[in-house]
């Protein structure tokens, strides 16, 4: 079925919420919604009606987003997708995922990226499983570091309330933004949400803290979190440490962030909701295997433009392949590109060469920001390699460290 389709104006928000709380199974405080709003770009929006009544939404975010090689790419970053529970499977998602696909090409944006909500969705409208993340615990009295962790005898701790160190945050992350692929560049409602202290952020935890690592030239790094108190039946504290956000510009005083947390008074539990999986703290701790960590996805990236996506990034080797592209949402991705590529820069161009290797586009999606799956994926028998070792070479010169993250779900 083909249902009416267009961006919504500010009066139809409370609409635009009512089905994404009924598609999402949840009920948005006031706060949230009024912070949701601020970040959201009406122009961008699309609403999917059934008659007179919204059925389907979605909407994206123009995002600067960090790619291999450090460059700050526009990127379509997309949010809000639901559909009413009477209108499933009735084709409103396909619908609204192509419309919005055109419309971010149209916008010149030749990547878009999401957080999927259930991860068997998106495949089929070629977005790749891009980032993955580590959510872990730590037992304090476990938490030693190795003995020749890096320290700086200048640096010092600063405790300081998260709204009025501010200005100090957002300089340290626009310093390292561009340090690790997935990351995106903040604006002034982000912020506003990553700060904001209302009773449903804490989720049963204390206020939001601030710790800063500081020498006399300025700060190198910051550390939001969250304390809970509590005592056992013996007397002793069981309080946690649940970690919000640690950026640092240099590994002492990325060293310093961690050991303050884990040495906070009272405690005896640190918890982080989203780390990177290659996270140095790993390689800090001196018993690695104390670190108990759950693995999962985390950011899913399309290429809406193969050539222009493609050349956007750096390559960590040289290659020189022809790659058959199959695209069935976005037809002009279809076909063979020759991509030649080295650490000094790209070129993608449309061919009628042999392929050397035939993939969906999800699988490119997959490598793009440095992590891919494509060996996985020969062995799985989802890509077609017509070339030896061409799935080798391209999964070599794609790859990328650190590896990728974005840090914040959007």
């Amino acid at each position: 079925m083909s249902f009416p389709i267009r961006p919504i104006a500010e009066p139809e928000w409370a609409a635009y919420v009512n089905v994404m709380n009924e598609g999402f199974g949840w009920t948005a405080p006031p706060e949230l919604t009024e912070r949701f709003k601020a970040e959201t770009e009406f122009d961008r929006t699309l609403a999917v009606f059934d008659g007179e009544v919204m059925v389907g939404t979605t909407g994206v975010l123009s995002l600067s987003m960090a790619v291999p090689g450090g460059r700050l790419l526009p990127v379509g970053g997309v949010t809000s997708v639901s559909v009413l529970p009477s209108h499933r499977r009735r084709g409103v998602l396909s619908q609204m995922m192509r419309r919005q696909l055109a419309d971010i090409r149209e916008r010149g944006e030749a990547v878009a990226a999401l957080y999927a909500s259930e991860s068997g969705i998106y495949g089929r409208f070629g977005y790749g499983r891009a980032a993955s993340q580590l959510s872990f615990r730590i037992t304090k009295r476990a938490a030693a570091f190795v003995a020749d962790a890096p320290a700086d005898p200048s640096l010092r701790i600063r405790v300081a309330p998260p709204a009025e160190a501010r200005a100090e945050l957002e300089a340290l992350f626009a310093s390292v933004v561009t340090a690790r692929p997935g990351r995106y560049a903040r604006h002034a409602a982000f912020w506003d949400g990553n700060l904001a202290d209302d009773e449903f952020d804490r989720g049963g935890m204390g206020a939001l803290r601030c710790v800063l690592a500081e020498d006399d030239g300025g700060v190198r790094g910051y550390a939001l979190f969250r304390v809970s108190s509590s005592w056992g039946d013996d007397g002793l504290p069981k309080g946690e440490v649940r970690l919000h956000e640690l950026e640092a510009a240099d590994p002492a005083a990325y060293a310093l962030l961690w050991r303050h947390l884990l040495d906070r008074d009272l405690t005896d539990t640190l918890r982080a909701g989203s780390r990177p999986v290659d996270d140095p703290l790993q390689a800090l701790l001196a018993d690695p295997r104390q670190l108990r960590a759950t693995y999962g996805d985390e950011l899913w990236v399309r290429l809406v433009e193969v050539d222009r996506a493609l050349t956007a990034r750096a390559y960590a080797a040289p290659v020189d392949l022809v790659i058959e592209v199959a695209d069935d949402v976005c037809p002009w991705n279809a076909g063979r590109w020759r991509l030649t590529a080295d650490p000094s820069g790209a070129e993608c161009k449309q061919v009628e060469d042999e392929p050397d290797l035939t993939v969906p586009v999800a699988a490119l999606g997959s490598a793009y920001m440095g992590d891919g799956q494509l060996g996985p994926m020969l062995g799985a028998g989802l890509l077609r390699e017509h070339t030896p070792g061409a799935v080798r070479g391209l999964a070599t010169a794609m790859s990328w460290s650190p590896r990728p993250w974005a840090g914040r779900v959007f």
